[in-house]
């Protein structure tokens, strides 16, 4: 196949997207930018009865926070559109036709009671009912009827389905791109409804008719759909058309690695798989969402972009340039790969790490602006000059993972302790403890300049004067000023929060620690 790659994410508005349903999207977005092709989305929404509101925009907004990009598609615009399959239904009327013209699909008017009676009869012979070659000719539909007695139906209302006509004894050489070879037995196919009784037609059909008309290279979708390899090979047939390349991606496995990775497993294990925080409109439900929980998008796209495929060569943190460029579906593998949760961690502070000061300032007033925070927190922090900011990201970023844990980590930055680590103050404050504090305020009170280093000097060698081990000062005093046994390089603390605050944080310390 030599004509241009033209790939397609095709998601059903039925709920929030999973992340196995984000890599699809991912792995044919790379696709699409390696081979210099065309990226498009199209929705799926023939499914009424399951069609949920909104869920449209959270699949499209949950794509561009992760920041894949699409050439065609839903607000976008293209040649090959609409890109929604509800506004398509005259199109696919003309093709069903076809196929019932070509003795390739037909009527069928069985009830809903009729086919449970089929059901049961086969159970009773031990056998498991399918509409297939045996079974059609013994049901209502037009393949047993006259020309005149489909049409008198037809003319009646009476509600049908239009089936295809699965060819008999045939064994399906197809090839899957990362799968290989793979043998269909088409007997083993049942006839599959094409159109529904609500005049649309059904996931199956639809596809093929889309993916044909909007010139799709290659299909690039989950394990779950080669089940119906054979059906859509065999609809390009009955059509005339060229099939696409297809290639099915391995699963996304749960963390103790069988079964396919779910909403439950998430639940249970206390990570999200949805990319964005989703709030079901018809349950309320709130489900957990990566951006919401302070993930960056570059490092849920590096994760998935390594779940089924890997470079070659033991890099794992890859930009979506290097990975656009290191891309290559026949170094997919077959086989499910298990979702870490606390490796998806590494790969945020990874991140985290690779950013500056500068980056993560911009990152940290966002978050601060869109936050409640405790008491005046939130005020304090807004009413600090930008580099107060960036000296307290650099003591930090060491050790960050969120951008909220600058807040979390570092707020004596910016209001003093209201309480303090009970352990700690066991540990930490003696009985000798409030006297030591007290001297130590007024060392304090005379170095100048109010500097790390110059604190450090004074304060050690004032130390080593009294003949005191540095832990019966120092704790006390990182506990005075964090609240706690956290935090960097306490002269650094110091120096960030001034003179008069270390000193005010010394006294309160001793008056509510003694």
């Amino acid at each position: 196949m030599n004509k241009p790659v033209r790939v397609r994410f095709a998601p059903s508005p039925t709920g929030p997207l999973h992340i196995g349903g984000l890599r699809t999207a991912l792995y044919n977005y790379l696709f699409a930018r390696k081979h210099g092709g065309t990226f498009l989305i199209r929705i799926e929404d023939t499914d009424q009865k399951r069609f949920v509101p909104g869920a449209e925009e959270y699949i499209l907004e949950s794509l561009q926070w992760s920041g894949i990009d699409y050439d065609e598609g839903p607000g976008k615009g293209g040649d090959y559109g609409p890109y929604r399959q509800s506004e398509r239904s005259e199109i696919y009327k003309k093709y069903i036709e076809q196929l019932i013209r070509d003795g390739k699909a037909y009527y069928a008017f069985d009830t809903a009671e009729e086919l449970d009676a089929a059901r049961k009869e086969y159970e009773s012979m031990g056998e498991t009912f399918i509409y297939d070659a045996k079974a059609r000719g013994q049901m209502k539909n037009s393949l047993n009827m006259t020309a005149e007695e489909t049409q008198a139906l037809i003319d009646s209302g009476t509600p049908y389905v239009i089936r295809f006509k699965i060819p008999q004894a045939r064994t399906l050489v197809l090839q899957d791109a990362i799968r290989g070879e793979i043998r269909v037995q088409s007997d083993l196919l049942d006839d599959k409804v094409l159109f529904k009784s609500d005049g649309l037609p059904t996931y199956h059909f639809a596809n093929i008719v889309d993916d044909h008309l909007m010139q799709i290279s290659h299909v690039i979708r989950g394990e779950e759909w080669l089940p119906s390899l054979g059906l859509h090979h065999l609809l390009y047939e009955a059509m005339g058309w060229e099939a696409p390349v297809f290639a099915h991606l391995p699963l996304i496995l749960k963390p103790a690695g069988k079964g396919k990775l779910s909403k439950r497993d998430g639940d249970k294990h206390g990570f999200a798989v949805f990319p964005l925080e989703y709030k079901n409109p018809l349950t309320g439900e709130v489900s957990r969402g990566y951006r919401e929980e302070g993930y960056f998008p570059e490092t849920l796209i590096n994760i998935l972009a390594l779940l089924g495929w890997n470079p070659g060569d033991d890099r794992e943190i890859m930009s979506l340039d290097e990975l656009i460029k290191s891309f290559d579906l026949n170094k997919v593998s077959k086989g499910g790969a298990r979702f870490d949760p606390k490796k998806i961690l590494w790969f945020q502070q990874q991140y985290m790490h690779r950013k500056s000061p500068e980056q993560i300032l911009v990152l940290f007033k966002e978050y601060v602006k869109n936050q409640d925070l405790p008491g005046d927190l939130k005020s304090r922090i807004e009413q600090k000059p930008d580099d107060y900011l960036l000296e307290v990201i650099r003591l930090l970023h060491e050790r960050a993972v969120f951008v909220s844990d600058f807040v979390r980590d570092g707020a004596y930055f910016f209001t003093a302790p209201q309480e303090y680590d009970p352990k700690a103050a066991k540990k930490a404050w003696k009985e000798q403890t409030p006297e030591i504090m007290s001297a130590l305020a007024d060392v304090i009170r005379e170095i100048e300049p109010f500097e790390s280093a110059e604190i450090e000097s004074r304060v050690k060698q004032w130390i080593q004067d009294r003949e005191y081990s540095f832990g019966k000062v120092l704790m006390p005093f990182r506990l005075s000023l964090v609240g706690a046994m956290s935090g960097p390089h306490v002269f650094d603390i110091a120096a960030m929060i001034g003179k008069d605050e270390s000193i005010r944080r010394i006294e309160k310390a001793i008056q509510t620690l003694s």
